[in-house]
């Protein structure tokens, strides 16, 4: 089995990988890292949570220990586009882990946060630079950053660059480099817009497949659960009970949307923070560090947002609603089982998102396990009074009262635990027993967590 040590790398750097406590390459780390030490250009294809991070950052740092000479006023000598805030912040706090024994220096330019700190960061030079496309042309703009001393030039995540718009800013900023450069591409899968793109900036580059395009994590186990649209809610309410989902992130398909469940759940007793573009950096950083820290169980995300969270430790993932876009479910569920764990990733489906779903088993190219509790309208269930639910009373954080939800004097529903599988009888909803909350007079059994 390959080592850090059969690699070639400087001392300062396995040193550092020993303080961190990383002897053996990932795969796609064993694989790229000698073709760019070797200075090839390379183009990897692999999804999120392989390690891929390393496998540029790595043979960039040992490149820079090499030849310590200083970047020009206003220059780098490494430039890292990022699609998101949070991966480019993760890229950077990657180069100065590894490079904390090299004396590398790195900067940040992402939005959502003032000039200044990043504006004085650059202005003797700096080794690397990692940049969202936006904040760095807005930089060049005004002439606080200068390209043409740049050595090595990485483009990550590039698919998500498309996805965000981004092809043009990208071009625009290519132009900018000088033409002796290194370029590494790296891509979670390869349609025919990213090929083209990678023919444009590469020179008879390295290959490095690690996964093969639109395959999912084969640790992650997979589920569906069919359910009405309005009752999403609450089974996601019973779902994130169980001490056993530990740490969870949770998808929506928009801002708002994240925004509204995420108050439901607060509501509900689950601990939790919402994670979205419109969200300031600080919003930004602030969720994701509680997240991180154990504080919050869940993340309420969007796509675009959860991109460039890396977290240890997630144990579920649910999509409280299917992306437009199959690929997206794969980055999504990549978000647990991270470095060789477990993890559980749980849909939830509705009767409008049926075709997304088919989309998202053809592209993964298996038939995902699933259990319906839709409820059969046509049998006849027994209903509260209308009135019961006029004014429902306020429910703040682990507000539960009298251990069930009453149901205007109707009678407790049996209990249900869905992470457990198994069918739920026709016109009965998820529950919670012993710490239940008071619904507008609806009383529903929970499980024991």
């Amino acid at each position: 089995m390959t080592q850090f040590t059969d690699l070639g790398l400087a001392p300062t750097l396995l040193s550092a990988l020993r303080t961190e406590g990383y002897e053996t390459p990932t795969p796609i780390q064993a694989k790229a890292i000698p073709p760019i030490m070797a200075g090839k250009d390379l183009l990897g294809v692999a999804q999120t949570g392989t390690g891929k991070t390393a496998a540029f950052a790595l043979p960039i740092l040992h490149r820079l220990a090499a030849n310590r000479r200083p970047a020009g006023r206003r220059a780098c000598r490494v430039l890292v586009l990022s699609p998101t805030r949070e991966l480019a912040q993760q890229i950077a706090e990657s180069f100065r882990t590894y490079g904390a024994k090299s004396g590398v220096t790195v900067g940040v330019f992402v939005g959502g946060v003032k000039y200044g700190a990043q504006i004085r960061s650059v202005a003797n030079g700096i080794d690397v630079l990692v940049a969202t496309p936006g904040r760095l042309i807005d930089h060049m703009g005004q002439g606080m950053v200068r390209l043409d001393e740049t050595e090595v030039f990485v483009l990550d995540e590039a698919d998500q660059m498309l996805d965000l718009g981004f092809l043009e800013p990208i071009r625009k900023i290519v132009r900018k480099l000088p033409t002796q450069r290194q370029n590494l591409f790296f891509s979670a899968t390869m349609p025919g817009a990213i090929a083209t793109l990678a023919g444009e900036i590469l020179r008879d580059p390295a290959e490095v497949r690690v996964i093969p395009q639109a395959t999912t994590v084969e640790t992650v186990s997979q589920r569906v659960i069919h359910v009405e649209a309005d009752r999403k809610k609450d089974v996601l309410l019973d779902l994130l009970a169980p001490r056993s989902v530990s740490r969870a992130i949770v998808f929506t398909r928009t801002k708002r949307g994240a925004d509204k469940l995420a108050k439901y759940l607060d509501v509900g007793g689950i601990e939790v923070a919402a994670i979205h573009g419109d969200k300031s950096q600080g919003q930004r950083e602030r969720a994701l560090a509680s997240f991180k820290a154990g504080h919050v169980k869940a993340l309420i995300a969007t796509d675009i947002a959860a991109r460039g969270i890396d977290v240890d430790a997630v144990s579920h993932v649910f999509n409280y609603e299917l992306p437009n876009v199959p690929e997206a479910y794969v980055h999504r569920i990549g978000r647990t089982a991270r470095a060789g764990a477990e993890g559980i990733a749980i849909t939830l489906c509705d009767r409008a998102e049926l075709g997304l779903l088919r989309d998202i088993e053809k592209l993964t190219r298996m038939t995902l396990p699933s259990e319906d509790l839709r409820i059969d309208r046509s049998t006849p269930t027994t209903r509260a009074d209308p009135q019961a639910n006029a004014k429902k009373p306020h429910r703040g954080r682990g507000g539960r009262n009298n251990g069930g939800r009453s149901n205007g004097g109707g009678t407790p529903r049996p209990a249900y635990n869905p992470l457990a599988g198994g069918a739920r009888p026709n016109g009965q909803g998820g529950g919670r027993q012993g710490g239940g909350r008071q619904n507008g007079g609806r009383r529903e059994a929970r499980p024991s967590a």
